[in-house]
């Protein structure tokens, strides 16, 4: 239910699909470390590729940092390869060197394939097609000209770029910002004044677009501060775009979106570790998450929903304890599910799931509040999925919270209501690949495997 290459963790990535309908993963790759070094971080892009976008076998890698003396000598970031002609043109970031702060120096390149599978890239010069213009943008230290996305532009022949970067008006704290290019060959960009710029984000990474149903658009950011991503929509590219809110939460991230085998739009994110694998580490990079479902209706905000092509990966429902389960609730009152315990006994609560109605959270031991949220109203049902220490609850079907939990043993579900005590039945989750054994491996919990 979620990857990373053997003993490496995952952070952006980009999705192809070929003709024959095999999916193909791009993601930078890099050691499990709490500290992200420039200079050994994220130089390579892993590849693996899937039929239905849950179980990934990994390829190796497919790119790497540029020569000596080039514009990505340092590190090469974000991609985003589009079709061209019968192969791929591929637009990433390339990290030059660091400032004297060590700040990355920042800027997007241009790579070839004849191929449509990730593979055979061949750059373009020896510098990159489009940088930060000075007029709008910051420079030098706190700059930031990375992760590109194109798209076709829907007013002319030519092509749009967006690139998270930072608005050179603001102060760095509500700089992060949109900014877009345009094109008529690929290779030749015209640097445009921002195109989103919200004045209250200190990054926004990762943007993403995609063209809806209605011929409107759909632009997905995300968010340095919360680490979660936000929407915005629009009638056309060039605006007016309007904030929609939240989109994932906080511990998803990166999303990137691709039709799915049975045909519906969907999101995939990545999400964090813990060093060590441990409730103490430090946040580190991490994995792909499974799919959800994205729905936008002609009204209203775009929502995160459950996949039902996960469905074929439930088992039949059962009331032994899990590791690696889903579990769905219909709400009568105010509740909290225990999911994990630290002793046999099940007395000493390790991972519960709480709802009062309007307020959802997940504690740890003791009782630690590990991820919280409000919603919107009641739900009439939860659902909650564990993988290993990945924990998900969907309100309604929608997806609303997510965090980590390394503590504790399976345990039977048990939901408490108004004093009423009852286990609720749960499907095993059948994982992709269960006998992996290396860092990237779903953790197996304090017992073992």
């Amino acid at each position: 239910m979620r990857y990373a290459p053997p003993g490496l963790c995952v952070n952006d990535f980009a999705l192809l699909r070929d003709e024959d309908g095999t999916y193909t993963v791009l993601h930078l790759q890099g050691p499990w470390t709490a500290e992200f070094d420039h200079l050994r971080m994220e130089t390579s892009y892993g590849r693996a590729t899937s039929t239905d976008l849950v179980g990934w076998r990994p390829q190796g890698s497919a790119f790497g940092v540029g020569l000596p003396g080039r514009f990505d000598q340092q590190a090469v970031w974000t991609m985003h390869p589009v079709r061209h002609g019968e192969g791929m043109a591929m637009f990433y970031t390339g990290v030059s060197a660091l400032t004297a702060d060590g700040w990355p120096l920042q800027s997007v390149g241009l790579a070839y394939s004849d191929r449509t599978d990730g593979t055979g890239w061949r750059r373009h010069g020896t510098a990159p097609v489009v940088e930060a213009d000075p007029r709008w943008y910051r420079t030098g230290e706190r700059m930031a000209w990375r992760d590109p996305f194109v798209v076709r532009d829907d007013e002319t022949d030519g092509w749009v770029m967006v690139v998270c970067a930072a608005d050179a008006s603001l102060p760095v704290e509500v700089g992060g910002c949109v900014a877009w290019a345009t094109s008529d060959d690929l290779e030749h960009w015209t640097v445009q004044p921002p195109l989103i710029s919200p004045g209250d984000v200190d990054e926004l990474e990762c943007p993403v677009l995609e063209r809806l149903d209605d011929g409107g658009w759909l632009l997905l950011g995300s968010i340095g501060a919360t680490r979660g991503f936000e929407s915005w929509t629009a009638p056309s590219l060039r605006g007016p775009w309007t904030r929609r809110g939240p989109l994932g939460p906080t511990g998803s991230y990166a999303p990137r979106v691709v039709a799915a085998p049975d045909g519906s739009r969907v999101v995939l994110h990545t999400t964090p570790r813990r060093v060590g694998l441990t409730d103490a580490g430090e946040r580190c990079r991490g994995m792909l998450a499974q799919p959800k479902l994205l729905v936008t209706p002609e009204e209203g905000a775009p929502r995160l929903e459950w996949w039902p092509g996960l469905n074929a990966w439930l088992g039949e429902e059962t009331l032994r304890p899990g590791l690696h389960a889903v579990g769905d609730l219909v709400m009568t009152g105010p509740v909290e599910i225990t999911l994990r315990t630290l002793d046999e006994q099940g007395e000493q609560p390790a991972l519960m799931v709480g709802c009062d109605g309007k307020n959802l959270w997940v504690t740890g031991p003791d009782g630690a509040r590990l991820g919280e949220t409000v919603l919107a109203g009641p739900p009439a049902t939860l659902r909650i999925l564990t993988v290993g220490e990945y924990v998900e609850v969907y309100a309604d079907g929608v997806f609303a919270l997510t965090t980590l939990c390394y503590s504790g043993r399976p345990a039977p579900w048990t939901a408490v209501t108004d004093g009423d005590t009852r286990t609720l039945p749960v499907r095993p989750i059948r994982l992709p690949d269960p006998d992996r054994d290396d860092a990237s491996a779903v953790w197996p919990g304090p017992a073992g495997p």
